[in-house]
C-alpha cells in the first residue's frame, strides 16, 4: 500500500469508530477506539473462516506500517508539544523536584527491579530467558506514556497538584527511559564496550541537547510570534517549530521528545502566551494542537488496536503477559517510594499519591514501539506479546478506573 492508501484507511477507521464509540459506547476516546478495534479485529479473525479477504487486507495495512518509526520518529513529537502546550507550567515549576526525581532515578529502579522479577517469572513458567534481555524489558516497559497518561488526565478530574505529577513525569521519563533502553540495547547486542563515560555521554547529548534544543525552538517561537498579530501565520510558526524543531534532533541525535515538551512548555507559558499572543491568536493556537492532538491519538489508538495481528499467540507467553502484570505495578509502586517520602510535606502531597500515581502510571505505544525494535534473539516474540497484554491492560482496565482510585482517595 502506499503512504496515502495507509492514511485514508486509518482516519477512516477512526472516524468510524469513533463515531460508534461517541454515539453508543461513551467510554473515554483513548479506551473506546482500542477497545471497538480490537473487537473490529477479533471480527475479521472469525469471519476469516468463511472468506480471508478482509483478513488479508488488514494484515497487509498493518505489515505495510512501520509502527516504530511512524511513532517515535513522527507523531510523538506532535502528541507532545500539544500535551505541554497544555500544562499548567506554574504547577510544573513548583513540583519540579518530585518530578525530576520520578523521571530519573524513579524510571532506574523501576527498570532494574522489572528486569529482575521478570526474570524469575519468566523462569517459574518455564520460559528461560537471559537476564539481559530481562532488564531490555524493563527498560522499555518502565517509562509511562504521556500520551496515553494525558488522554486520560484531561477526563478524570484529578486535583491540579497530583494531574501535575503524573503528567510532568510521563512527559519527561521518556527520554530517560530511552536513554536507559538503549544503553542496555547495546550490552545486549554485545558490539561495543559500555562504560560510565559512554552512558552518561549518551545521557548529556539525548537528554540534556534535547532540552537545550527545546528551549532555543521555544524562544525562536516566542520571538517570531511577538513581532507579528496575525493568527494564521502563528498558528504555522508552531506547526513549522515542532516539523523543523524534530528534524533538527534527529540530525544532531538528540531527543526530539524532550525538545518538542521543553519548546511545548515554553509557547504554552501563560506569562509568554499574554505578550506574544492577542486573544484571537491564542484561541487559534490552542484549537489548532487540540485538533491535532484528538486526530493523532485517535489514529494511534487504532494503530495499537491493530498491532494484534502480528502477534504470535503462544500459551505460555499469554500466561507470561498476565502474570507480569501485578508484577510491574509492584515494581513502579515501589519506585516511587523514595521521592514520596522526600517530598511528601513539602509540597503537601494528596493521600494516596503513591498508590494513586501507579494506578496511573499508563503504558502506550512508545512501549509496544521500543518492543518492535527488538531482535529475534532478544526474544521479540515473547517480549511483544507480554507487552502488548500490558498496554492494553494499562490502557483499558487502570484507565477505566484511575478515575473512580482519585475520587476516592483525593
Amino acid at each position: 500500500m502506499d503512504y496515502f492508501a495507509i492514511a485514508t484507511v486509518l482516519i477512516v477507521l477512526s472516524a468510524v469508530f469513533g463515531y460508534i464509540n461517541t454515539k453508543f459506547i461513551k467510554l473515554p476516546d483513548t479506551i473506546g477506539l482500542m477497545v471497538i478495534t480490537i473487537l473490529f479485529t477479533f471480527a475479521v479473525f472469525v469471519l476469516s473462516y468463511f472468506d480471508s479477504t478482509l483478513l488479508e487486507k488488514e494484515v497487509e495495512l498493518i505489515t505495510s506500517i512501520d509502527f516504530e518509526t511512524v511513532l517515535l520518529d513522527v507523531m510523538l513529537s506532535f502528541l507532545l508539544f500539544a500535551g505541554a502546550l497544555h500544562t499548567n507550567f506554574q504547577q510544573l515549576k513548583i513540583q519540579r523536584k518530585p518530578i525530576l526525581i520520578f523521571a530519573t532515578l524513579g524510571t532506574l529502579v523501576s527498570t532494574f527491579l522489572s528486569g529482575i522479577l521478570v526474570y524469575y517469572v519468566l523462569q517459574l513458567i518455564g520460559l528461560p530467558v537471559d537476564f539481559i534481555y530481562c532488564l531490555l524489558f524493563g527498560a522499555l516497559i518502565s517509562p509511562t506514556d504521556p500520551i496515553a497518561v494525558l488522554g486520560i488526565m484531561k477526563k478524570v478530574g484529578a486535583p491540579k497538584k497530583l494531574e501535575t505529577k503524573i503528567v510532568g513525569e510521563s512527559l519527561f521519563n521518556d527520554g530517560v527511559g530511552v536513554v536507559i533502553f538503549l544503553t542496555i540495547y547495546q550490552i545486549a547486542k554485545g558490539g561495543t564496550e559500555i562504560s560510565v563515560t559512554h552512558i552518561a555521554e549518551l545521557f548529556l547529548v539525548e537528554v540534556l541537547g534535547g532540552i537545550a534544543l527545546g528551549l532555543a525552538i521555544g524562544w525562536i517561537t516566542y520571538r517570531l510570534m511577538k513581532s507579528i498579530d496575525d493568527y494564521d501565520i502563528e498558528v504555522i510558526i508552531t506547526l513549522a517549530a515542532v516539523m523543523g524543531g524534530t528534524m533538527l534532533a534527529q540530525q544532531f541525535h538528540v531527543s526530539a521528545p524532550l525538545a518538542m515538551v521543553t519548546a511545548g512548555l515554553v509557547v504554552g507559558n501563560d506569562t509568554i502566551r499574554s505578550t506574544s499572543m492577542s486573544e484571537l491568536t491564542e484561541q487559534y493556537v490552542d484549537k489548532f494542537w487540540e485538533l491535532i492532538d484528538v486526530l493523532l491519538n485517535t489514529i494511534l489508538f487504532v494503530m495499537i488496536g491493530m498491532e494484534i495481528l502480528i502477534l504470535t499467540f503462544d500459551g505460555k507467553f499469554i500466561l507470561a503477559g498476565f502474570i507480569i502484570i501485578p508484577v510491574l505495578l509492584l515494581a513502579r509502586y515501589v519506585s516511587l517510594l523514595l521521592p514520596i517520602k522526600l517530598y511528601a510535606k513539602k509540597l503537601d502531597f494528596v493521600p494516596r499519591t503513591n498508590l494513586i500515581m501507579t494506578w496511573g502510571g499508563l503504558r502506550g505505544g512508545i512501549s509496544i514501539a521500543l518492543a518492535l525494535s527488538l531482535t529475534e534473539v532478544m526474544e521479540r516474540d515473547l517480549f511483544l506479546v507480554i507487552t502488548y497484554i500490558v498496554v492494553v491492560f494499562s490502557i483499558i482496565v487502570q484507565g477505566l478506573t484511575v478515575g473512580k482510585l482519585i475520587k476516592k482517595f483525593a
